[in-house]
């Protein structure tokens, strides 16, 4: 058992607040670095300047922190209608389905055209590293990050 200081939530249910300071900390940590890696092989594949598709990238990446705040809002009510107030690990994973199809839409708004293939290989390859160590890494660096309802500070 692990003992609560001053202010820390007793219980492993992330809150709202743990959620969007999760989601954009992973995003900065794990989504640039991986974006950086993994944007001119993708762009060299659909044809593209590596300038464009981190163009792309990183735009993507700025709609999954921005617009996820809006989806935290409807996950955590959401999850307020089931009884242990969250819902399995693997929700979180599926949710690169309707979020990825999001952003996708907003980036053609913004951009005219993506490469298509390139998007998807980027997004998933991004949302599953996320997920990973989310579920992951993430346990073990910030033991307390669970039971602060995933607030890192």
């Amino acid at each position: 058992m692990v003992a609560l200081g001053a202010g820390e939530v007793a219980g492993l249910t992330p809150t709202l607040a743990g959620r969007i300071q999760t989601r954009i900390f992973l995003v900065v940590v794990v989504g640039i670095p991986w974006t950086l890696i993994i944007g001119p092989p993708l762009a060299a594949a659909a044809g593209v300047s590596a300038g464009d598709m981190y163009a792309i990238g990183f735009t993507a990446l700025l709609w999954v922190a921005v617009a996820g705040i809006g989806w935290d809002l409807l996950y955590q009510a959401l999850q307020q209608l089931r009884w242990e107030k969250d819902w399995p690990t693997l929700f979180g994973l599926v949710t690169v389905v309707n979020e990825g199809l999001v952003v996708f839409l907003l980036l053609l708004a913004g951009f005219g055209s993506v490469p298509v293939g390139a998007f998807v290989a980027l997004f998933l390859t991004t949302w599953l590293l996320i997920w990973l160590v989310a579920n992951g890494p993430m346990r073990v660096v910030f033991l307390r990050w669970r039971y602060r309802g995933g607030r890192l500070g």
